[in-house]
């Protein structure tokens, strides 16, 4: 599988993505500046972790005007595969590829820490190697990662079976006490109507091998690969 992954200028999570894609999908992995102007003939693209441009205006906003998010935008227009991981979901729903917006922790504190997420669909090419209701373990690291959508849209996510993973407890229960950040429907990750543009706030890379800390991440990668 071939696939690229963006860099700006304040992304921390690149190599990881470009290690796990590596190491679970193998094929080549372009690493792409955010101020390129043509995107490699790829399967995938990847918007990383980490705090592009400081986080400054508001978390995505400045990066989702680089150059490269015309072809980012074109890809994903044309059918191709886009995965944003935390900064990068934020880049997406920034730069109007997902709806909704990413706003301040509900407690104002950054979070670090794994959570449990629920697996609420499996009809993405993200999700097919999962099962639908199983709890999967994986980290999250933000401070803006409440998801909020107005009425309509939050609507329209559930209608169409957009809701991808939402936080939960061990045991799969959708609660208050599980959610990290607030986010409306203990949203943790949707994706487009077309289901080929996914966003989430937790790190599937960061679990893709057993030795440093869990494998529950690997799946989506394969599943990537099968599609």
């Amino acid at each position: 599988m071939k696939s690229a992954v963006i860099v700006f200028p304040g992304s921390n999570c690149d190599r990881d993505a470009q290690t796990t894609l590596k190491s679970v999908c193998g094929g080549d992995v372009h690493m792409v500046w955010h101020r390129d102007s043509k995107l490699p003939k790829v399967d995938l693209v990847v918007l990383p972790g980490g705090f592009s441009y400081g986080d400054y205006l508001r978390s995505g906003a400045m990066a989702a005007q680089s150059p490269i998010m015309r072809e980012v935008k074109a890809h994903a227009q044309a059918g191709g595969k886009v995965i944003g991981i935390c900064n990068g979901f934020q880049v997406l729903t920034e730069s109007g590829l997902l709806p909704g917006v990413l706003m301040r922790n509900q407690k104002l504190k950054f979070v670090c820490r794994d959570v449990f997420l629920k697996v609420e669909a499996t009809n993405t090419p993200f999700t097919s190697h999962y099962r639908k209701g199983q709890v999967i373990n994986v980290p999250v690291a933000h401070h803006d990662g409440n998801y909020f959508a107005s009425g309509d849209t939050l609507k329209s996510l559930q209608e169409h079976g957009q809701i991808v993973f939402r936080y939960c407890t061990k045991d799969g229960e959708v609660t208050e006490e599980s959610n990290p950040n607030g986010s409306q429907l203990n949203i943790a990750g949707v994706c487009n109507e077309s289901r080929n543009v996914l966003g989430m706030m937790p790190h599937p890379e960061r679990h893709a091998e057993a030795m440093i800390g869990g494998i529950d991440g690997v799946a989506l990668f394969k599943a990537l690969m099968a599609a």
